[in-house]
């Protein structure tokens, strides 16, 4: 049994997937399968990800939905063959460094009380890396009202806990936060995370994730800081964390464009 699954929902991502999968192959710590699970591609994204599984096929497994059923469903299906002590993440149009999986693992391997392990994430487009973005070391349920706490497609998580949560919960109002709805639960089930002060993930963020950036999905993640202020029993006041996603969704492209990226390039995002 490997002691990492690797889930990743691809998507249209035939120009980038083979770079993305090539640092899983050159991780430091080579105990992991790769589980991608195609969601109705209608480019080469599927062919490209049958090529590597022939080319390890002890390492990776190559899944296919019939129809755009959205990345929850998508990763659940990958989970639901995974076979592997801790869960990490990828996605197919992203990097990450050869010492991603080594680190990781070592704070959960001597930290038995944390359950999830992400770092902090540099962003990147076609002209180099240009912004950078950290969460806090222990995050709290304070943390989790004001914005996601981990980065999901850097992050590793035992298997229990996401056994514990029952996956991505599969509900058209929770697209494009379902990683924030799983942090919510598994802070309301007890676990604990830990972030890596270094980046050891790169995120490509181009004017295609801008046009992505729909105001149904900010309407989504009001939803979810509500139950987390609800559930985790959080003074009133948290409320007004609600309001900023449907602020930030009703601002001009532009203006949203320039505030993005001044955020991240404060914390640093310009030493590659």
């Amino acid at each position: 049994m490997p002691r990492i699954s690797v889930i990743m929902g691809i998507y249209n991502c035939q120009d980038t997937l083979a770079e993305a999968i090539n640092c899983i192959i050159e991780q430091t710590e080579d105990d992991w399968e790769l589980i991608m699970c195609d969601d109705g591609s209608c480019d080469n994204t599927y062919n490209i990800a049958l090529e590597y599984q022939k080319k390890y096929p002890q390492k990776i497994v190559v899944l296919k939905n019939e129809s755009n059923l959205g990345l929850n469903a998508t990763l659940n299906k990958c989970l639901s063959i995974a076979k592997g002590e801790y869960i990490a993440r990828m996605d197919g149009d992203d990097r990450c460094v050869p010492n991603r999986f080594e680190l990781e693992l070592k704070v959960l391997d001597n930290t038995p009380d944390i359950a999830i392990v992400s770092s902090d994430m540099q962003f990147f487009d076609e002209t180099g890396v240009w912004g950078y973005i950290s969460h806090p070391t222990n995050p709290t349920k304070y943390d989790l009202v004001k914005d996601t706490p981990f980065c999901h497609a850097a992050c590793m998580v035992r298997r229990e806990a996401y056994e514990k949560v029952k996956g991505y919960t599969i509900k058209k109002y929770l697209l494009r936060v379902e990683d924030y709805h799983l942090w919510f639960k598994m802070f309301l089930a007890g676990f604990k995370g830990e972030n890596i002060h270094k980046p050891l993930y790169q995120m490509r963020d181009d004017r295609n994730a801008y046009s992505r950036r729909k105001f149904r999905y900010r309407i989504n993640e009001a939803y979810v800081k509500c139950l987390v202020v609800r559930k985790l029993s959080l003074p009133a006041w948290n409320y007004c964390f609600v309001l900023r996603p449907i602020l930030v969704g009703i601002m001009p492209t532009f203006l949203y464009d320039v505030l993005h990226k001044f955020r991240l390039r404060k914390q640093g995002g310009n030493d590659d």
